[in-house]
């Protein structure tokens, strides 16, 4: 059976991958140090995992009685930022990659959240009315 991507979920990764090669584009520009592409990507990566995870656990955490969903999300919050310190602290103690650059790579989803209806009207999505009746 085909699972369906959800549109928003598709845009919002669209959207972060997007901001990863112009960032890559521009940085290039000034510097061709490998450190920093390699942090950027990994902050691309950890975002479009971090916004699956969120999308899973709010999906998740709205089929369930309230009090659940509080305690559901919260722990998934904590999950996900306690991964990206994890991975931050392992960048500077190893100097693989460039922690600044992953944390820049990570905000390419904030700058993909303000710019989905944008990348929403670009790729062709329908605007969906509210009925006049509903309050």
């Amino acid at each position: 059976m085909k699972r369906k991507i959800d549109p928003t979920l598709f845009e919002l990764c669209l959207g972060i991958f997007l901001y990863g090669i112009i960032f890559e584009m521009v940085l290039l520009f000034f510097s061709t140090e490998i450190s920093y592409s390699l942090g950027l990507w990994i902050g691309v990566i950890l975002a479009m995992a971090g916004s699956v995870h969120m999308w899973w656990s709010l999906n998740r955490g709205l089929d369930m009685p309230e009090k659940d969903a509080v305690k559901s999300m919260g722990v998934n919050n904590i999950i996900r930022y306690l991964v990206l310190v994890i991975v931050m602290a392992v960048l500077i103690y190893t100097e693989f990659a460039n922690p600044i650059f992953t944390f820049c790579g990570y905000m390419g989803m904030k700058l993909s959240a303000y710019f989905n209806p944008l990348i929403h009207k670009v790729c062709g999505g329908k605007v969906h009315k509210q009925p006049d009746d509903v309050v």
